[in-house]
């Protein structure tokens, strides 16, 4: 058989154990994916599930949304079944848990190659929604994401070292300079006319909101990819990454992000606008 058959085959055998609900909710169970991945017992498979629980935990995600403990039944002989501990698992959790796998079996291979295949499908349906939204609805949408991927980076950056609130600080204002062409925390505020209460992320446009999530999104990787130790370290990476995203936009002939204009709105004003238009519909 070829690698093409194989991974045909695997693909095919991914597709057949994924189940619907009664809101077309795609998911798989635990126990059928561990015997598709050839382990010979669950039990051997759990840890690979915890492992998963972590990296979802690790990602900003919600585990309750990716995998959630259920219960199934299993024939045990004779016509008679048994309640057994199962999951119910998401695309993305396959995903993180095939990633968790050893690519050196078949099956595992092609299991990574299938769910990032359609990982990736996803969030191209994912991103042609999102060309559609108002700057507003955008705005909303990636200050919310930047909010959860703020906590993942102060996490990694304690990790690395940056312990305190001031630490911590110090280690934003490094990146903010990197974006910003030397432009602090503080300057961003003036350069805005915002008052010190004020947070310079709720009073972004999506184009400087996105060049932040960029920044934020790729240091926290960095930090972990090249097992950055020590605050030094740690805020010279943050003001590397947030240069070089800097650099790109530059490149790409785009408005550095201290000249983009401070929208009329408040991220807090349009959450507070859309929740009386959610009330409106409700009544």
């Amino acid at each position: 058989m070829t690698e093409k058959s194989i991974a045909k085959q695997h693909h095919t055998t991914f597709e057949s154990i994924r189940h619907l609900d009664t809101e077309s909710n795609e998911f798989w169970l635990a126990r059928e994916l561990a015997r598709v991945l050839d382990y010979s017992q669950y039990r051997h498979f759990l840890p690979v599930l915890e492992r998963a629980r972590e990296a979802c935990r690790n990602s900003g995600q919600r585990v309750e949304d990716h995998i959630e403990d259920i219960l199934t039944m299993v024939n045990i002989g004779s016509g008679a079944q048994r309640e057994v501990e199962d999951m119910r698992l998401s695309r993305y959790a396959c995903y993180l848990i095939v990633q968790n796998g050893d690519p050196a079996k078949p099956v595992i291979a092609n299991g990574q190659t299938y769910f990032a295949i359609q990982t990736r499908r996803q969030e191209l349906t994912d991103n042609n929604k999102f060309a559609q939204l108002s700057e507003d609805e955008k705005r909303l949408a990636i200050r919310s994401e930047l909010a959860a991927h703020n906590k993942q980076l102060a996490a990694t950056a304690k990790d690395a070292g940056v312990e305190t609130t001031l630490d911590y600080a110090i280690f934003q204002d490094h990146g903010y300079k990197g974006l910003y062409g030397g432009l602090g925390a503080k300057d961003i505020h003036a350069c805005k006319g915002l008052k010190k209460s004020q947070k310079i992320l709720d009073h972004m446009g999506s184009t400087e909101l996105a060049a932040n999530l960029f920044r934020a999104t790729q240091t926290e990787e960095k930090l972990r990819r090249d097992s950055v130790r020590g605050k030094v370290e740690a805020n010279q990476t943050h003001f590397d990454v947030g240069r070089k995203v800097r650099q790109t936009i530059k490149e790409l002939g785009g408005a550095m992000p201290e000249n983009l204009p401070v929208p009329d709105a408040s991220i807090q004003q349009l959450e507070s606008i859309r929740k009386k238009q959610l009330k409106k519909k409700t009544d």
